[in-house]
């Protein structure tokens, strides 16, 4: 981003026209970054509730009383039962400064409970972990070049518009775009071909395109022989998942699993854009090994236009425990803290506490975050908010619907005022974040927040107390063979520096697993007691995997970002919230029809966990049997106060421990 700024103020928000990846190119919602940074309602200084929790009161307090009210609360716990100390953070930023640095040693330092922070991505990552060795794929530049592209999963014009804009090239070009997704989105309204499998299927329909490669031989058994671990296992586990099966499955005709195999076998520039929605279900870490395989199978990744994107983060040579400092622990390395997964942090905070869960959780510190809006089974983690004997601050940018269950609200900054370094997981680049403005009010920086809280509890540890620059300058190894030696200083002065990683790269395997290899099979899987080939499994909430619960909520619900919104960032911006104008749910005629709902009508959506409000869409965009519901809005912004996360599920995906937030059933009935 270039900031313009005039009297100490961000007035306009471009981008670089000289960044490769992105080429002077915004999405909509970070265009609007200046309006967000200087909206009204921003937090300008530190915030005391004096209500009860939930009601929105509030005073203003100084930094001084703020910190020394935390050490007061903080301290007793952290001598007595550390662990009931819990932090809860995400990617509100994504930078590796503000993200977890001084807040990861602070954590350490006290002996707190560690945070699985698993609810976006981790099964994928996980799936291309145990069959990659790392989240590394192909670069986005060379998709303009492909003859075919699997956008799988993914709408990328609301949410990877750098790499439509590719997929765009190509198109013109003559490539044909495919799109695999239950639900007929922007990106696959422009695409050549939309396939509208059900949701949780992905990876029945991987496998049955690999029983067709391996059946009508379109393998390059070359790159198999010297690349690959476990080509006969698949093969013999692919088989049962004849094309006929995996229609059955996945509700589509038999011939487009033969027809979709038999494009991407015999197109030599093949390749699969995947992204994070068809990992959000059971057997999301599955699905992705079962897709992960079909480049490796077809020797796609000879060529720089052929492959496989999910992610690129796992190129950066990123030091954690540089950053965090995993051995300011106690116990370190004998013991470490229990972890908490953030996707059941409604169980979590309700748990009393025992000899196998640990100590009951009695401090919250959030940051980076808005849980009350964005974790699954959201009225477990409300009734947690909720609770009185539990203390909680909350760092933030405005008075989200977390902050209104703070006991202590700290404003931190946005991108714009503070320092900070960053990785992608889009392209190949690392970039600098210098500060444009001065920050807003009393705002501070989460590093800053974080030696202050250090300090005021009287924590001495000199990790604590680094500056950002200092943290900044440790952030990767800049000795990797990527960097060539670069340092902080000089990717502070061009802001941003390109990994060095060959242009196709894994034509000749150099995978990150043990072996070297693309291991279809995977001994760590075995070691582990799991599966170690991809397999398909059924959705926990389906006609399959739970056929009673399906009796009573037939239809599946997914909740896929709104286009104007980021999770539930920039739901607060009024002209982007104006153009969502209110929460959605596109239904199928043939659902609408037979529950009596028209088009436009205010639906409830529920199911055993809780239920919304929604104005219906009656659309074939949605396929029949599945409800969408675009995501995530403000429970304070919404019309009944609930969103869609009243109705998900805390279960966890089958690798990765991630959340299963498109493993959902419900029902849908007009409202009267």
């Amino acid at each position: 981003m270039r900031v313009t700024v005039k009297d100490g103020k961000a007035v306009k928000i471009s981008g670089d026209p000289d960044h490769p990846p992105t080429q002077g190119v915004l999405c909509t919602k970070v265009t609007r970054y200046a309006e967000r940074t200087h909206h009204k309602d921003r937090l300008l200084t530190p915030l005391r509730r004096v209500g009860k929790k939930g009601e929105d009161r509030f005073e203003p307090i100084s930094w001084d009383a703020a910190l020394q009210l935390a050490a007061e609360r903080l301290g007793p716990i952290a001598r007595r039962a550390p662990e009931a100390i819990v932090p809860y953070s995400y990617a509100g930023t994504m930078g590796l400064v503000q993200g977890e640095s001084i807040a990861a040693r602070f954590f350490n330092v006290l002996g707190a409970s560690r945070l699985e922070r698993t609810i976006c991505a981790a099964a994928g990552a996980a799936g291309l972990r145990y069959t990659y060795g790392a989240s590394i794929g192909m670069h986005a530049e060379y998709y303009e070049e492909s003859e075919l592209i699997l956008i799988w999963g993914a709408n990328p014009i609301a949410s990877s518009l750098h790499f439509w804009t590719r997929a765009q090239e190509a198109k013109r070009r003559g490539a044909k775009l495919i799109a695999i997704d239950p639900y007929k989105s922007l990106t696959a309204e422009k695409c050549h071909q939309h396939i509208a499998l059900r949701p949780g299927t992905d990876a029945a329909l991987a496998l049955g395109m690999i029983d067709v490669l391996v059946r009508e031989n379109f393998i390059d058994h070359e790159y198999v022989r010297a690349h690959t671990v476990g080509f006969d296992e698949l093969a013999a586990r692919a088989a049962q998942y004849p094309p006929s099966r995996v229609a059955q499955i996945c509700g589509i005709d038999e011939n487009v699993v033969v027809e979709l195999a038999r494009a991407f076998g015999s197109t030599k520039k093949a390749a699969i854009r995947l992204n994070y929605g068809m990992q959000r279900v059971r057997g999301g870490g599955n699905a992705v090994r079962a897709i992960a395989s079909l480049p490796s199978l077809t020797g796609a990744w000879r060529e720089r236009a052929g492959g496989l994107l999910l992610s690129s983060s796992g190129w950066a040579p990123i030091d954690g425990s540089a950053l965090e400092r995993p051995d300011l622990l106690p116990d370190w390395p004998s013991k470490t803290p229990r972890a908490i997964n953030m996707n059941a942090i409604g169980d979590a905070l309700l748990h009393p506490g025992d000899e196998t869960f640990g100590p009951k959780i009695e401090a919250m510190i959030v940051y980076n975050s808005n849980p009350v809006a964005v974790a699954p089974d959201s009225a477990k983690v409300e009734a947690g908010f909720a609770r009185e004997d539990l203390f909680t601050i909350v760092l933030e940018h405005f008075q989200t619907d977390t902050a209104d269950y703070a006991d202590l609200i700290l404003p931190a900054t946005t991108q714009l005022e503070h320092l900070d370094v960053h990785k992608s997981y889009g392209h190949t680049h690392v970039m600098a974040n210098l500060p444009a403005i001065q920050p807003v009010g009393e705002a501070r920086p989460n590093t800053e927040i974080f030696r202050g809280l250090a300090r005021a509890m009287g924590l001495v540890e000199p990790a604590l107390f680094e500056t950002d620059e200092q943290i900044a300058s440790k952030a990767f190894r800049w000795d990797d063979r990527t960097l060539h030696g670069q340092s902080w200083d000089t990717l502070k002065a061009s802001g941003w520096l390109e990994l060095d990683i060959a242009e196709a790269p894994l034509a000749e395997g150099a995978f990150r697993t043990p072996s070297g290899k693309c291991e279809f099979y995977s001994e760590r899987l075995r070691s582990e007691g799991l599966d170690p080939l991809p397999d398909y499994l059924p959705p926990y909430e389906s006609a399959d995997g739970s056929p009673e619960l399906a009796a009573r909520y037939p239809l599946a619900m997914i909740s896929p970002p709104a286009r104007n919104f980021l999770n539930s960032s920039f739901v607060n911006i009024e002209s982007l919230r104006a153009a969502e104008r209110e929460p959605h749910l596109d239904i199928h005629p043939f659902d609408a029809k037979t529950r009596g709902i028209g088009d436009g009508a205010q639906v409830r959506i529920f199911n055993d966990r809780g239920s919304m409000q929604a104005r219906a869409r009656v659309t074939e965009r949605a396929r029949e049997g599945v409800v969408v519901g675009l995501s995530i809005w403000w429970k304070k912004l919404s019309p009944d106060g609930c969103n869609a996360n009243q109705v998900t599920s805390q279960a966890l995906t089958d690798l990765g421990r991630s959340a299963t937030f498109y493993d959902c059933l419900v029902e849908v009935e007009p409202m009267h």
